[in-house]
């Protein structure tokens, strides 16, 4: 049942043949459940139930969305960093390159992957972070609200502010945003592993670029103090590893870790 309970990776698929996920990041569950990735996952815990939009004060979740991408594309073997040779060079200083330019099937993610095929010189993590897809916070966040009004996690709503009208995305299936809610608070209390590299890489990403997008207190705001003390202890201990040092441990994905590497140093 715990299975069941898990949220289907957005990777893999039929449009994925020929360039597979890593192995690990195919997360198992009812076959009728919603697909995210993990820019509509971290959208969803920072949307506003009822209201249906993000907090107007919250500046971080546009370069924690771009981060997202690159994670989704690195996690579907899409990027990958240039070799470093024989001089070991810091992850923030290695260069993003296309590893296979196969559609992925989602627009935003095909449209970051075009951009950083076509980009000569390569760019950095860092610099993808704040350049990727040249869309606006808004565009992009209106853009991720409709794939999950298509995929029947929101709605589409008009609201009067005063001076304008603005179109809103309020939440319409609640059973998904919890399960999602119930995988981050398992990922740290009753299924934590003590080990990133246990860990799912999907799900490990998705803790990290939740934190760096400051959406992760939505999650865990229903805990009881006891448990919220122990989950932001252990997301405490995710924050302190170092990313130069995690990316060298076997079956990592260098990408997943240049992207913690800069939000965290």
């Amino acid at each position: 049942a715990a299975t069941a309970d898990k949220e289907r990776g957005a990777s893999g698929g039929p449009e994925d043949k020929g360039c597979q996920d890593e192995p690990g990041n195919n997360e198992k569950g009812d076959s009728k459940e919603t697909r995210l990735t993990l820019m509509e996952e971290v959208l969803l815990l920072g949307l506003k139930d009822r209201e249906g939009y993000t907090s107007f004060w919250n500046d971080c979740i546009s370069s924690g969305l771009r981060g997202c991408m690159l994670i989704e594309l690195g996690l579907r073997g899409r990027v990958q960093l240039e070799a470093c040779g024989m001089r070991r060079k810091s992850l923030l200083m290695r260069k993003v390159i296309c590893k296979s330019d196969a559609p992925t099937g989602d627009v935003l993610l095909d449209e970051a992957l075009k951009h950083i095929k076509e980009t000569q010189p390569p760019e950095t993590v860092q610099n993808w972070i704040e350049l990727l897809s040249g869309k606006t916070q808004t565009q992009c966040i209106c853009f991720l609200s409709k794939n999950l009004v298509e995929k029947g996690v929101l709605t589409t709503e008009k609201q009067n502010f005063l001076l304008f009208d603005m179109t809103t995305h309020p939440l319409t299936n609640s059973n998904i945003k919890q399960r999602l809610i119930k995988k981050v608070q398992e990922a740290v209390l009753e299924k934590w592993v003590n080990d990133p590299h246990r860990m799912d890489k999907r799900l490990l990403a998705l803790v990290y670029l939740a934190h760096a997008s400051d959406v992760l207190e939505n999650a865990f705001a229903p805990l009881l103090d006891e448990q919220y003390d122990l989950a932001t202890k252990r997301v405490r201990q995710l924050l302190d590893l170092d990313p130069e040092v995690e990316c060298m441990k076997a079956n990592t994905n260098e990408v997943l870790w240049a992207v913690v590497a800069a939000f965290t140093k």
